[in-house]
């Protein structure tokens, strides 16, 4: 790996890594999967049908997609999911347009502060990763959110580690090393930042310091300035 410009122990770190749900985006619940999935169906959506829904699926054996080593395939990933749905008797309309519904990041609600907190890392001269144990790509839904100054979010983005691109799944240190990889930093010099213990946690293993964030529940919930209290000390920051 490369070397740094900067002393973690004097300012900051050189580089964050940010998981994805949980952390950036508010991660959907399965009541709000199944009351998107009918909205998109044009179908009622009220409490008794997404009930209902939700009472079937729980009824079958879920076992395959609670495990998240499916986020390494697509195509598996994409067949767990379908068979639960099938096992739990939802029809095949219904069944596509969940995990639709499911697989669009772009419906995943971003923190507020999200913008706020890569500005200020990218003023700093931070570099920033994503990890992220995910099926699709987050890079298009970074890019549809343009700055003043025409770059767009993904713009500040310098790698993205993503299970489904490279095979791996937290909390193997693979992934954690991939994107210290891609960040061109050693384990000492980043801070990796995420909402599980188990799962995000695991970055300490590879030498990383680990901020672990309560998940994420409101887009409104404002918690991204505790990165910048680590990442960049205010008496480095420009404001």
């Amino acid at each position: 790996m490369t070397g740094s410009t900067k002393s973690s122990t004097e300012s900051g770190f050189s580089g964050v890594l940010l998981d994805w749900r949980g952390t950036l985006v508010v991660a959907p619940t399965f009541r709000w999967l199944v009351a998107a999935a009918l909205d998109q169906l044009d179908r009622d959506v009220n409490d008794a049908d997404v009930e209902h829904i939700l009472a079937a699926l729980k009824s079958v054996d879920s076992t395959r997609v609670a495990s998240s080593q499916i986020d390494t395939d697509v195509v598996e990933h994409r067949a767990a999911y379908m068979d639960w749905f099938a096992a739990a008797g939802l029809d095949d309309r219904l069944a596509a347009a969940l995990y639709a519904v499911e697989s669009d990041a772009s419906r995943n609600a971003f923190a507020q502060d999200v913008e706020g907190l890569l500005l200020a890392l990218d003023t700093a001269g931070v570099r920033v990763g994503v990890v992220s144990d995910i099926h699709v790509d987050l890079r298009p839904v970074f890019a549809s959110h343009v700055l003043p100054d025409g770059r767009t979010w993904a713009d500040l983005i310098q790698t993205w580690a993503l299970s489904f691109e490279l095979g791996f799944v937290k909390p193997v240190p693979e992934i954690f090393r991939a994107a210290l990889d891609g960040l061109g930093l050693p384990a000492s010099e980043v801070l990796m930042v995420g909402d599980r213990g188990a799962w995000d946690g695991a970055a300490v293993e590879v030498g990383m310091t680990t901020l672990l964030l309560p998940p994420l529940e409101d887009p409104a919930d404002e918690r991204l300035h505790r990165v910048l209290d680590l990442a960049v000390p205010r008496t480095s920051r420009a404001d």
